[in-house]
């Protein structure tokens, strides 16, 4: 995958690989981005807070489904269970801090659950897609031991 550049010397650019890793560079940056934004409408009063959706509890499963979705894709070699441990911390964070009677926010516990129930929402794909690999991997290698006891 490395290519000859106009000097003659070894270069990604232009390879599958070079625009892999500008595409988890982007994913970062809008990770982050996203998580800022999150939190700072999470805590702003809520007087200035423009929702997206009429349902608080659907904002709030919006928000973290897409944080997951960004998340795996911002950082694809981290594990799926820390990344969702880590997200669901952040959620539970947001409420501490809304619940500080400077923020002038109310706490919600449902609130927390809706994050966490989007986070496993937005892996619920990749998890069964693991599911059916590993069910495939073993069903070819019953197939290969069945087919060499003939």
């Amino acid at each position: 995958s490395l290519m000859l550049d106009q000097y003659g010397d070894y270069s990604i650019k232009g390879t599958w690989l070079f625009r892999a890793l500008i595409a988890v560079r982007f994913y970062k940056a809008l990770f982050w981005i996203a998580l800022i934004i999150c939190f700072v409408s999470a805590v702003m009063p809520v007087r200035h807070a423009v929702p997206a959706l009429p349902w608080d509890k659907a904002n709030h499963f919006l928000a973290f489904y897409m944080l997951m979705l960004l998340a795996t894709l911002a950082f694809p070699a981290r594990s799926l269970i820390w990344m969702a441990i880590g997200l669901s911390m952040f959620g539970a964070a947001i409420e501490i801090v809304q619940g500080l009677h400077f923020v002038g926010r109310d706490r919600d516990f449902w609130d927390w659950v809706a994050d966490s129930v989007a986070i496993v929402a937005a892996q619920l794909p990749m998890i069964l897609q693991e599911v059916r690999r590993h069910f495939l991997l073993s069903a070819s290698q019953v197939q290969s031991i069945t087919n060499t006891d003939r």
